[in-house]
């Protein structure tokens, strides 16, 4: 079996994975600030990472998949403030919605998923650490700040001196700090702001202070994997590192194995910005369009180039989409067998060796779509048991990706169920009009019989004449 390797972005070269505990892997995930919906940049990093969990697990690793709720943050206070609720309502509201987003995408759920007010202690241990390793430093009314120059490895994430962060980094400017790149640990309480009490007085936690703990907390340092979008990578990740590799006083490795990071959504090739008004948010998206039809489009590319989402990319995924449950459709009618197949089967080999080359998500989908096309030669040549093979590839790539989970037939049926509602359609309207086709085939009137056909080809439905009958199916 080959070996998994990928990018890792600290050392900034294809790495072999090795776990730190054979057989088992710890993944930590930074989720969403729940202060609003969440959006296809979101999405892309929930399905892409819910392949890499679903791909280990296959491939045979005990994973332990840990992504929090940051569920205090200034966006959440000041979205509270602007609606004249609690803040901790406004992030409850939108974790549920968080949930049901991943839920609908077909993501697995992470096997823990930590909230950031519920791990203030061990934050406020960290802090007392980082104290003691002289790397923390509290100013009068309660604030605390790392010491970014008293941690010799700064950097070491984004590949960037501390001179060349400085330069590029917008960071507020206050007297107070030793140097301008320190980065609060901990934050006084403000008026009508959310507080908890701390050695330095009443006040509530950085940012970067949470991810720290939490990683910790439920998979231990170091650990294996640490992966987030590529906008995370500084300041949030280089000052996380420094956190957690502070109050131990170790080298960046101490912390996390491998980093992995996946590039940006943009939007018609611009780059997905509130300011520009082109944030899609992922239950709009999935009213327009099937939700596996979605996960294909943001697996067709790989995860660490940029994702142009575009209508006609996802109209594009949602036909080939629709071609494999076909073919899957066709083959089940058939009474064709099939299995999902083991890592180790020579037959999975173009799934594992995609997958296992930085998990190469479109070349993994390609190795699917073959076989779809394999089936189909397969059942036009009669040989169930190629088919079969056949198959059985298409249904390990899917528990590799998270696809082809639904049955066909349902699948399809549902399909036509919302192209019917957004269209207008009536599908008691096209079964009566396939009747009347069929009795003007009878009745050898052909021209009326081809009108039919033609009528429904321009309203989006192709008929598909077979030794059963006639039937019907969304064209794309």
């Amino acid at each position: 079996m080959s070996s998994l390797t990928f990018y890792d972005t600290r050392t900034r070269r294809k790495e072999t994975f090795t776990p730190i505990e054979r057989g088992k892997v710890g993944l930590y995930v930074c989720g969403v600030t729940v202060y609003d919906r969440c959006h296809v940049g979101h999405a892309r990093s929930l399905v892409f990472f819910d392949s890499v969990v679903r791909f280990l697990r296959w491939r045979g690793y005990d994973v332990r998949f840990v992504r929090n709720i940051t569920d205090i943050d200034d966006k959440i206070i000041n979205r509270a403030n602007r609606d004249g609720v609690e803040w901790r309502q406004i992030a409850d509201t939108y974790a549920d919605l968080m949930r049901r987003d991943v839920a609908a995408l077909g993501c697995v759920p992470p096997d823990h998923e930590p909230r950031a007010t519920d791990h203030i202690p061990e934050m406020l241990a960290l802090i007392q650490d980082l104290e003691a390793h002289g790397l923390a430093y509290a100013v009068g009314d309660g604030d605390v700040y790392f010491s970014v120059a008293d941690f010799p490895h700064y950097g070491a994430l984004s590949g960037r001196a501390i001179d060349d962060l400085m330069a590029g980094a917008r960071v507020d400017v206050d007297p107070r700090k030793r140097n301008p790149m320190d980065f609060a640990l901990w934050k006084a309480s403000k008026e009508n702001e959310p507080s908890w009490p701390s050695p330095w007085g009443a006040g509530r936690p950085g940012w970067h202070l949470e991810c720290s703990a939490m990683s910790v907390k439920y998979l231990g340092q170091p650990f294996d994997i640490h992966g987030g979008g590529e906008d995370l990578i500084f300041p949030h990740h280089e000052n996380e590192l420094a956190q957690s590799c502070g109050c131990r006083a170790c080298g960046p490795e101490g912390f996390v194995h491998h980093w992995i990071h996946h590039a940006f959504v943009r939007i018609d090739k611009e780059k997905m910005s509130k300011s520009l008004g082109n944030v899609f948010a992922i239950e709009d998206v999935l009213r327009e369009v099937v939700a596996e039809g979605l996960r294909l489009h943001l697996l067709s590319t790989h995860y660490r180039s940029p994702l142009d989402f575009a209508a006609e990319g996802i109209q594009e995924s949602t036909r080939g989409l629709l071609r494999a449950y076909e073919t899957i459709a066709r083959a089940d009618e058939a009474g064709v067998e099939s299995a999902e197949l083991p890592a180790d089967s020579p037959a999975a080999a173009a799934v594992l060796e995609a997958m296992d080359d930085d998990f190469n998500t479109p070349r993994a989908i390609a190795a699917a779509f073959e076989a779809v096309r394999e089936v189909n030669r397969a059942l036009d040549a009669g040989s169930r048991a190629e088919a079969g093979a056949a198959l059985s590839v298409i249904r390990t790539a899917g528990a590799a990706l998270g696809m082809f989970r639904v049955p066909a037939a349902e699948f399809l049926a549902e399909h036509k169920r919302r192209f019917a509602g957004k269209s207008g359609i009536d599908p008691a309207e096209i079964d009566g009009l396939i009747v009347e086709r069929a009795q003007a085939r009878k009745n050898k009137d052909f021209k009326r019989a081809d009108a039919i056909r033609a009528e429904l080809a321009g309203r989006g439905i192709v008929l598909e004449d077979g030794p059963g009958g006639t039937t019907w199916k969304v064209e794309g």
